[in-house]
C-alpha cells in the first residue's frame, strides 16, 4: 500500500495535469474513473476531451521523465485499455481516442502523447 504522502503527491500531480490540459483546450470528462473493484480493471486518472478526440491519461510523478514513462507496465497498460473500452461502451463514444502519459517531474510537466 502506498504511503499517505505518496497518495497525496499523486492527487496533487493529477490536479496539475488537469489544469495543464485545460490550458491546452481540453475539457475534463472524468477524473479517477474506476470500472469496478476486484474486476481486474484499472483506474483511469483523467479522461479529457477536445472536439472529437477523447484522451485517456495516466499521470505519473517521478524525478525523471523516463522513469515516469517506464512506470506503466505492460500489465497496467492492458488494464487501462480494458477500462477505456468499458468507458467507451458505457458512453457510446464514436470519435477518436488515444492514451497519453502526463509526467510531473518536480515543477515540470511533460505530455507524452500516444504513450500507451
Amino acid at each position: 500500500m502506498r504511503s499517505r504522502s505518496t497518495y497525496h503527491t499523486g492527487l496533487l500531480s493529477e490536479s496539475y495535469a488537469r489544469m495543464y490540459l485545460r490550458l491546452h483546450g481540453f475539457r475534463i470528462v472524468r477524473s479517477r474513473y474506476i470500472t469496478g473493484r476486484h474486476t481486474n480493471r484499472a483506474e483511469l486518472d483523467i479522461i479529457a476531451r477536445r472536439g472529437k478526440l477523447l484522451v485517456f491519461i495516466e499521470v505519473k510523478n517521478r524525478p525523471k521523465i523516463w522513469d515516469a514513462a517506464a512506470a506503466v507496465s505492460k500489465n497496467q497498460a492492458s488494464r487501462l485499455r480494458r477500462a477505456a473500452e468499458t468507458f467507451v461502451m458505457q458512453t457510446g463514444w464514436t470519435g477518436q481516442s488515444r492514451f497519453d502519459i502526463i509526467a510531473v517531474c518536480g515543477l515540470r510537466i511533460y505530455w507524452l502523447k500516444n504513450a500507451i
